[in-house]
């Protein structure tokens, strides 16, 4: 069992190049808008969830909302324009959860 689980464990990054190889071209610029999207709305999450959680009392720097939140208006008029819903979708969800918590933050 554990010579089985040794061999796995040796042969994932030959898989992990072997499934990067085959599929990476296949990647457009929608996914990585959209991941990038997805990251953007992510990097103030975890300073905003430790204060939430009472773990931390420290916000997130203003000029980093300020940054985030302009380059997703950005992207939210841009993607308006090139009527691509997903991403409007996305980023309005984002902006949804995002002043939630927020929100939770401040009327706690």
């Amino acid at each position: 069992m554990n010579r089985q689980f040794l061999e796995l464990m040796t042969q994932t990054p030959r898989w992990v190049w072997y499934f990067l190889r085959d599929h990476i071209s296949r990647i457009t610029g929608n996914t990585l808008g959209f991941l990038t999207i997805i990251l953007l709305h992510l990097a103030s999450m975890p300073t905003l969830m430790s204060v939430l959680l009472a773990q931390s009392d420290k916000l997130p720097p203003a000029d980093l909302m300020v940054f985030i939140w302009s380059a997703l208006t950005t992207l939210f008029f841009k993607s308006m324009l090139e009527r691509n819903l997903l991403y409007v979708a996305t980023i309005c969800i984002g902006f949804v959860a995002q002043t939630l918590v927020m929100g939770l933050i401040l009327f706690r």
